[in-house]
């Protein structure tokens, strides 16, 4: 008796591991683009729990955010991204920016980001 065996064969796997690659190169230029993403949101989140950030000027507070960036090795959020509007009791903070990243020969990956965060504490115990 002459029993088949079925199976995967050389060339199918090739093909299986070139899409699982190609997957692979995909995730790996747009998991950095995405945890600057979270790096900017955590910092914007950590200046709304500063006390006292409704009474600073928009400067200081864009200092603050920048040093706050720099530690998380963020290379694509500029000063003119970032805008401030006067809100009641405090500022709103808006960031704006893009990130371009090459993916394969002319095809480029484009993360347009754009986050918001109040920032309203005044300071000992208020909010």
């Amino acid at each position: 008796m002459k029993r088949k065996q079925g199976g995967l064969s050389l060339v199918g796997f090739l093909m299986a591991l070139a899409v699982l690659g190609f997957a692979a190169y995909v995730g790996m230029k747009l998991f950095p683009m995405y945890q600057e993403y979270y790096a900017v949101r955590s910092a914007m989140k950590g200046l709304s729990n500063e006390p006292g950030v409704a009474d600073m000027s928009p400067q200081r507070i864009q200092e603050l955010f920048f040093r706050r960036l720099y530690i998380n090795y963020s290379e694509n959020v500029k000063p003119q991204n970032v805008k401030f509007e006067r809100a009641n009791g405090g500022w709103v903070m808006r960031v704006t920016y893009e990130v371009r990243r090459p993916l394969i020969y002319n095809l480029d990956v484009v993360g347009n980001f754009d986050t918001r965060q109040a920032l309203t504490r005044r300071g000992s115990g208020e909010e």
